[in-house]
């Protein structure tokens, strides 16, 4: 195994090997920032030379000849020459040509040249790694400018914002940080002309408040919309359709049709984009038929799409949805974008055109038939679209996608793949996301067989590469039929493939070695995902590893882990203390679980006192039924009575019902003669006292007989 194992050696990626290195020497403390213009050097060192082949190559847009000539050329280049090259190899945006350009920064930086090289240069660098997928290195060199006091082209940090406000995890929040960094050093300098071209525009904008929309933050979403008009920056279509977004995002189903009155008023023409956000907003909320009702006014070529929203509005009684309008300080902040003036007037505005619905829109719909689970609908509704007049409303490979996708999710793996086979005689390509809502059915049916036949299939007759997705699929689907050699055996396929590992993937395979019982090696994975610098480890890698060894009762060695993820900045949530309360049942260190209990009863507190602890303190917990019974359980079996009661009242606090049954059960078998013994001492008898009254107490919890009802506690009279 472990010959196979040694394929998890990270592999190189060249992307991200100066991700963490500054890209600038320290630029002297000014007042000032510089814009556009690199560093003025005022010595020429003997490795650097004018050079006016390359120049003249790059003026004529020879960029490959000129990257031919730059690799023979034993010195390097002038600062000139440099900057223009970096610009034309990012400018030609291709995997290649990028990668040349990051080599020319690794030599830059080796040879400490770093400050030759031109903002404007940088700035194009930062959009062409973002248009690859490479956000960690555009988001050092545009930190790295920033930290040496050059100010990015606007174009170039807030393609890095907008990047990341559409990025999982944490990459809203950076997402904001980054757009409050730059905006920050903007308003250090008084001279407008001089940061003009760094300045935040509407697509600036845009992107962070799609990153504020992304974590319902109103407030701050609200801060930035009001900092629009400082820069002099204009909503725009886009901007209104984040905000029906947010609105979406904070149950504020009731300020819909106000976002497009307000554009309306606004003089802002409303885009299908716009249209298709409203549908998707209404799905979002589970209200199909105002969603219905939308598609059908447009069908029919309606302008007052407005007086349609507000009539559905009326006529819907959504229990699940908030038509009181949210909490006060929501609602304060909404007045800032939404005036009461538009939320109250009753006036009929109309769109500036007639808008058709299309097939995203249709979709859209689509998915919303499919999220309830009315297959039929979802299927006719493709049939439609297919009869449709005009050709935009015609189905595509999502709409395909999603009439298979809901196949899928009832379970009907035959049906689609005949929609599979149809999308093909329609002339319509499948792509990748289809294949791996079929290889994620086929590995729910436990059908792995006719998964992996299908990733042959796509890669040999289609000729579409699978992705981290589809092994991750593929791999989970092995872990569900107990055969873990084959989940190791496609992770390293995908390897091999230089498809780079996701954080699922390791985690799924983390799982995989965790059921089967092989907690090292589960370990070892971890520690691969530890060193992968594209990966963040999360809270669930780590619950992970624990899960490994208490699966096989190694209470040491989880604890070990434990103590390392506090090492890291992680606390142990409810999964982690459940993971390590079935270890200490199966392990049988009843001790264990008073230690245990007594940091969840900790926790626990905390939570009912709303406690407001730092950043360093673990917050507060909120149990479940699986942690607090399978503690209950160990305390009950080991006679720890005072902790049982203390653990059952906690389950009750919690709206938990405890299994009476269960532990009445427990103690008649195995602790109903524990105080019955007529011989034993009386010093015996004084030492147990406190521990007979726990017990008394708990038979008196579970409605046993007891010293509380008078009554001689007997087992069975007919022993």
């Amino acid at each position: 195994m472990n010959t196979i194992f040694s394929l998890l050696s990270p592999l190189p990626s060249p992307l991200s090997t100066s991700t963490t290195l500054p890209l600038f020497t320290t630029l002297p403390t000014s007042k000032s920032l510089t814009v556009c213009t690199p560093r003025a050097t005022t010595t020429t060192t003997a490795n650097t030379q004018n050079h006016p082949t390359l120049l003249s190559l790059l003026r004529q847009r020879k960029t490959d000849q000129a990257w031919l000539l730059y690799q023979n050329t034993p010195n390097l280049p002038d600062p000139t020459c440099l900057s223009r090259l970096v610009s034309q190899l990012s400018y030609q945006n291709t995997p290649e040509s990028l990668s040349r350009a990051q080599s020319i920064i690794t030599r830059l930086r080796h040879e400490n040249q770093l400050h030759r090289l031109d903002s404007n240069s940088l700035g194009l660098l930062v959009v062409s790694a973002v248009k690859f997928g490479h956000t960690l290195y555009a988001i050092s060199i545009i930190k790295s400018m920033l930290k040496s006091n050059y100010l990015p082209h606007v174009k170039a940090w807030s393609a890095v914002v907008s990047k990341l406000a559409a990025s999982p995890d944490d990459g809203p929040i950076n997402a904001i940080k980054l757009f409050n960094s730059v905006i920050k050093r903007v308003r250090r300098v008084e001279n407008d002309t001089l940061v003009a071209n760094s300045q935040p525009d509407t697509a600036a904008f845009n992107g962070v408040l799609n990153a504020c929309a992304n974590i319902g933050d109103v407030g701050m979403f609200c801060r930035v919309f009001d900092e629009m008009d400082e820069f002099k920056a204009v909503p725009d279509a886009l901007t209104y359709n984040v905000v029906i977004k947010l609105c979406g995002r904070v149950n504020r189903k009731d300020l819909l049709v106000c976002v497009l009155e307000l554009m309306l008023s606004k003089g802002v023409e409303p885009c299908i984009t716009t249209l298709h956000s409203l549908v998707a907003a209404y799905i979002g909320f589970g209200d199909l038929g105002t969603a219905e009702k939308l598609v059908q006014a447009l069908r029919e070529g309606r302008t007052d799409i407005c007086k349609v929203l507000r009539d559905a509005s009326l006529n819907v009684v959504d229990d699940d949805c908030d038509d009181g309008g949210g909490n006060e300080s929501e609602n304060d902040a909404f007045e800032k974008i939404i005036p009461r003036s538009i939320r109250d007037s009753t006036e009929n505005l109309l769109m500036p055109r007639i808008y058709k619905p299309n097939s995203r829109m249709y979709t859209t719909l689509m998915k919303g038939y499919m999220k309830v689970g009315r297959v039929a609908d979802t299927v006719r509704m493709l049939e439609a679209m297919r009869h449709q007049e005009d050709s935009t409303s015609h189905p595509d490979h999502v709409s395909y996608t999603t009439v298979i996708s809901a196949l899928v999710k009832a379970g009907s793996m035959d049906r689609a793949k005949q929609v599979l086979f149809e999308m093909k005689k329609a002339g319509i390509p499948a792509n990748l996301v289809t294949y791996n809502i079929l290889l994620k059915g086929y590995c729910q049916q436990l059908q792995v067989d006719k998964a992996k036949d299908l990733m042959t299939e796509m890669t040999d007759d289609v000729g579409i590469l699978p992705d981290v997705v589809s092994y991750n699929t593929v791999i989970d689907g092995c872990i569900l039929v107990d055969d873990s050699a084959a989940a190791l055996e496609y992770f390293n396929e995908m390897r091999a493939r230089g498809i780079a590992p996701s954080k699922i993937s390791y985690t799924t395979l983390m799982k995989a070695f965790a059921l089967s019982g092989q907690p090292k090696l589960a370990s070892k994975v971890f520690d691969e995902m530890l060193k992968d610098p594209r990966v963040k480890v999360d809270q669930v890698a780590w619950n992970m590893l624990v899960e490994g060894y208490c699966r096989l009762g190694l209470i040491e060695e989880a604890n070990k882990v434990v103590a390392r993820m506090r090492e890291y900045g992680f606390h142990p949530n409810v999964s982690t203390y459940g993971s390590l309360a079935n270890g200490i049942a199966i392990a049988r260190k009843p001790g264990e679980a008073l230690l245990l209990w007594n940091e969840v009863k900790e926790r626990c507190a905390a939570s009912r006192e709303g406690v407001t602890a730092d950043s360093s303190a673990p917050p507060p917990l909120y149990p479940d039924e699986g942690l607090l019974d399978t503690l209950a359980d160990i305390c009950v079996r080991a006679a720890f009575f005072r902790k049982a009661l203390e653990i059952v009242a906690c389950m009750e606090e919690n709206g938990i019902s405890p299994n009476k049954t269960k532990f009445t059960r427990i103690y008649v078998e195995m602790h109903s003669r524990m105080f019955t013994s007529k011989h034993a001492s009386q010093a015996r008898q004084d030492r147990r006292r406190e521990r007979k009254r726990a017990a008394e107490a708990f038979k008196f919890w579970l409605g046993l007989p007891n010293e509380y009802y008078g009554s001689e506690w007997s087992v069975d009279s007919g022993d």
